[in-house]
């Protein structure tokens, strides 16, 4: 496979406007622009900007990956909202995580660099553009306050064998999401650990945030209401996040005991067992199924074999003079459903019979003796 590259940037907050796209078109004449996305792919070549550059002016989503096995988002958000000191129980060891501030934004860039994971698509499938959209969410949930996304990146350290099993976990793992089982498939994160790892979903919980929304909201300060509509009215992008994550810092979830990194690791390969013996017992059904139709469709064959006669060795020489392997094909075919009828109704020694003078008058085709050196010796199925 030749050299690929994709790259996509996205705004969420607010628009480009045509100034920045006519610079942003400075640096690619082959890039897809619009006022909210950025799009190019490379089979040769780099591209000439700086994303970390990029992402500090326009933008708040990036997604990089290379068909190498390099692959890199970087997310950036108002700062107000996440307190760097929520995430250093997470990167103790993970260098390829990096948090900063520029301005009023914090940048979150997570590279990872693996010959061993190389490209994730098929062979000539480079069409990369459904990333970011699987993954946009995921700002809004770091937004909202919720930090399961640095607790799945937390996670691949378990799954490097870089945590010792008497480690505690950090908390912030909620319920398993799309976006994040998307984080774990783009990172080549074990899900099974993330699915081990993740919080049950509470349905009570859920059933009732309407309701304690409609509280909490009602407890606000005539204030806090005036100004948060005020800020709505003036078109800030914010203010739902910023509500989000108050409520959530004053009603937190129920909290539930700490595991150790070696529970963790129990119950992944928990859940793998399960898993693998769910695939294993479905595809077992779907054999039987297929077997089940197989000898259904054989038995109509049969019916319609029995009727034709002797028309049937006929249509076989017809299909045998062809000289060439569809014609081949067929004519073992209906050798194979001929053998079955013949061991069906006590005649294998007949079939046996025309069966050699075949293989005696057609001996210089060696691709036919091929093929009906597999009807010879081992019983009716051979060829089922």
């Amino acid at each position: 496979m030749s050299e690929y590259q994709y790259y996509e940037f996205q705004t969420v907050d607010r628009p480009l406007d045509s100034a920045a796209q006519e610079s942003l078109r400075s640096l690619s004449s082959r890039a897809r622009i619009s006022p909210t996305r950025f799009v190019n792919q490379y089979n040769w070549g780099d591209f000439q900007g700086d994303p970390r550059e990029l992402m500090q002016r326009w933008f708040d989503l990036h997604l990089y990956l290379a068909n190498w096995g390099t692959r890199r988002l970087m997310l950036r958000l108002p700062r107000r909202f996440l307190d760097t000191r929520d995430l250093d129980p997470f990167f103790d060891e993970i260098d390829w995580v990096k948090v900063w501030t520029h301005g009023d934004h914090l940048l979150v860039d997570i590279q990872l660099e693996s010959d061993d994971r190389g490209y994730m698509g098929e062979e000539g499938d480079e069409d990369d553009s459904g990333w970011l959209t699987r993954l946009a969410p995921l700002r809004a949930d770091m937004l909202s306050g919720d930090l399961s996304l640095f607790y799945v990146l937390w996670l691949t350290m378990v799954q490097d064998e870089m945590v010792a099993d008497d480690v505690v976990e950090p908390a912030g793992m909620g319920p398993l999401t799309e976006p994040l089982e998307a984080l774990a498939e783009f990172f080549d994160i074990d899900l099974d650990l993330v699915r081990a790892a993740a919080a049950e979903p509470d349905a009570r919980h859920e059933a009732s945030s309407r309701d304690v929304a409609r509280d909490w909201l009602a407890a606000l300060p005539e204030a806090d209401k005036t100004d948060l509509l005020l800020r709505l009215v003036e078109g800030d992008v914010h203010v739902t996040a910023e509500l989000r994550n108050r409520m959530r810092k004053s009603r937190p979830r129920p909290s539930r005991p700490a595991r150790t990194v070696g529970a963790l690791r129990l119950r992944a390969q928990e859940i793998r067992e399960e898993r693998e013996r769910a695939e294993a017992e479905r595809q077992e059904a779907e054999r039987r199924r297929l077997a089940a139709e197989a000898e259904k469709a054989q038995q109509v064959r049969l019916v319609a074999l029995k009727r034709r006669g002797e028309g049937v060795w006929r249509e076989i020489e017809t299909e045998i003079e062809r000289r060439n392997a569809a014609g081949y094909d067929r004519a073992t075919g209906l050798l194979a459903d001929l053998q079955v009828l013949a061991a069906q109704e006590g005649s294998r020694g007949d079939f046996d019979r025309r069966l050699a003078s075949i293989r005696s008058r057609h001996e210089t085709k060696p691709k036919l003796i091929e093929r009906l050196e597999k009807l010879g010796g081992e019983g009716p199925a051979r060829l089922l």
